[in-house]
């Protein structure tokens, strides 16, 4: 039988944000996420998390942390 399986990471990263609210910040950080100046590393792996799926029956297993 043949599987699809998905896995999927999250990453986190602490960034430095000068403004005059947090709703300021958060707009700063967007931008400078889009422009690409705040880049998250690779190696800051939050979760992970893991689930597949049959191709011949359809039948699929939850998403798990592993």
């Amino acid at each position: 039988m043949k599987y699809k399986i998905t896995i999927e990471e999250m990453v986190s990263e602490d960034f430095l944000v000068e403004a005059d609210d947090m709703e300021g910040a958060l707009k700063i950080a967007e931008r400078k996420y889009s422009d690409g100046e705040f880049v998250l590393t690779p190696g800051n792996l939050f979760c992970k998390q893991i689930c597949g799926q049959c191709l011949e029956n359809n039948d699929c297993k939850e998403w798990y942390e592993f």
